[in-house]
């Protein structure tokens, strides 16, 4: 059998599914158990890595059909291919990294973490070559409910209460904002595909079109605008590597990809200039990036600031969106990238800082740099991404958004992009600057065995991708450029 576009697709299902057999046959056997973790990862990366090439010619795949207009189909196209290598890539990494975690802090149940695990990426990739809002919401479930027990792994009441919130959000904006969007959208157009230049332009008039966006908008709660965001602080109950997938490899990745998907495919940017609600909603997610900023000043909890600070990078993508220039429009694409990267080396390197000294709070972390170099600097790289400093890849999402806002003549969403960035320094910084130049403990706090080398490792790693990422912009734009330009109409 040779390996062709339309089986990569089914094989980019398949393999994280297998991988979840395998987990649970060989649970018993915690190295054979990991081993296949690591072996599907790779795997669906090599496959990923197909496709990547083969999006060009827009393979597709249809399993089902429902009803005329309804099908469950796979269509790739680079925008998608980009989230799944980016999900797919990180997955290796994050497995690496969940071996040392889950070992090193004795956590129970592990086998069910990574079966979890494997499900979860598998309906990450669902939702990256969904053709269609059909195909998309099911797998966007399929993502909620296969993440839900890795939210409340741990079992105690902390965790069952954050889990509870964040399905109870999560099931409710769906449900009940997303899904009718989408049945009123299938029912004005006769169809959910995903189509160059929008479905929506000859369908719906300017307030019809508001009202859907502000649905699709708010039912895509996985985006986490505000104020549908609770759901992510209270999800930092969860194992810290369920904090790293949950904030870069799938969960809330998938909530901005599909934000993007629907405006450029289900809209149309064209017809997104017509919407009074478009302004409104960039708007919003201008507000969201300051306060959640804001917000995340006051947490101690390492892992509590960072997940205000991810409620905040998340709304730079749907201000692209709303925006919905070329411009903006690529800086949202090249923030799902460039976020996922950085943000998931600061969860690494929190959660190795937490296996070796068990501690969480900002304020108990004075100079632990000094017995955790590797593991601090790795955490400084992943700030200076998020902020926006070069030579890191957070600079280039930021500074298409700013060309994005002053192609909309607004500049006071440029003032709320610097705003935010000097709040990213104000947050982020000191918690290096406290681990490195305040007094080092004379007794060393760390307990017997410290941290697993892979604790630190796999932060080392994503860190070095920062600065790659950096340098690879050229090839990117290149990539993606297509989806805002050609594909902008019909």
């Amino acid at each position: 059998m040779s390996w062709t576009p339309e089986l990569a697709l089914t094989l980019a299902l398949i393999i994280p599914l297998l991988g979840g057999v395998g987990v649970a046959a060989l649970g018993r056997y915690p190295n054979w158990r990991e081993a296949v973790t690591l072996i599907c990862a790779v795997a669906l990366a090599i496959n990923v890595a197909y496709l990547v090439e083969a999006a060009a010619g827009r393979p597709t795949l249809t399993l089902a059909e429902f009803a005329p207009g309804l099908t469950l189909t796979f269509t790739l196209e680079p925008l998608g291919a980009v989230f799944a290598m980016v999900a797919s890539g990180l997955w290796i990494v994050n497995s690496l990294y969940s071996i040392a975690y889950m070992r090193g802090n004795n956590e129970k149940d592990q086998t069910r973490f990574y079966v979890c695990f494997c499900l979860s990426i598998a309906s990450a990739m669902g939702i990256a070559l969904a053709g269609n809002l059909i195909t998309l919401f099911f797998f966007y479930e399929a993502l909620t409910l296969s993440t839900y027990p890795l939210v409340a792994h741990k079992g105690d009441a902390k965790a069952r209460k954050g889990a509870s919130i964040y399905l109870g959000i999560l099931l409710a904006t769906s449900i009940g904002l997303l899904l009718p969007a989408i049945l009123v959208t299938y029912f004005m157009t006769g169809t959910t595909d995903f189509t160059a230049g929008g479905i929506l332009s000859q369908a719906a008039g300017p307030v019809a079109g508001s009202i859907l966006l502000v649905m699709f908008a708010f039912g895509i709660g996985k985006a986490a605008l505000m104020p549908i965001h609770p759901w992510l602080p209270n999800a930092m109950v969860a194992p810290t590597p369920v904090s790293a997938l949950l904030h870069a490899v799938a969960v809330v990745k998938a909530g901005v990809f599909t934000m993007l998907k629907v405006v450029i495919y289900i809209f149309g940017p064209e017809y997104m200039d017509t919407l009074p609600a478009a302004d409104v909603l960039a708007w919003v997610a201008g507000a969201s990036i300051v306060i959640a900023s804001i917000i995340a000043f006051t947490k101690d909890n390492l892992k509590s600031r960072l997940a205000f600070s991810t409620v905040s990078q998340l709304s730079y993508i749907t201000l692209g969106a709303m925006l919905a220039s070329p411009a903006a429009l690529l800086g949202a694409a090249l923030q799902i990238i460039m976020h996922a990267w950085g943000k998931i080396t600061l969860f690494m390197a929190a959660g190795g800082i937490y296996t070796g000294t068990k501690k969480g709070e900002i304020s108990q972390l004075d100079g632990l740099g000094w017995y955790m170099p590797v593991t601090f600097g790795a955490f400084l790289v992943g700030a200076l991404s998020i902020i926006g400093v070069p030579p890191f890849g957070g600079v280039w999402p930021k500074i298409f958004l700013m060309e994005g806002a002053a192609d909309a003549d607004q500049p006071w969403l440029i003032a709320m992009l610097i705003g935010s960035t000097l709040l990213n320094i104000g947050y982020l910084l000191p918690i290096v600057i406290r681990a490195f130049l305040k007094p080092k403990p004379e007794i060393s706090p760390m307990r017997p065995g410290m941290a697993p080398p892979l604790a630190f490792i796999a932060p080392a790693i994503t860190a070095a991708g920062t600065i790659v990422l950096f340098f690879a912009i050229g090839p990117l734009i290149d990539y993606l450029a297509p989806v805002f330009t050609t594909e902008m109409t019909p």
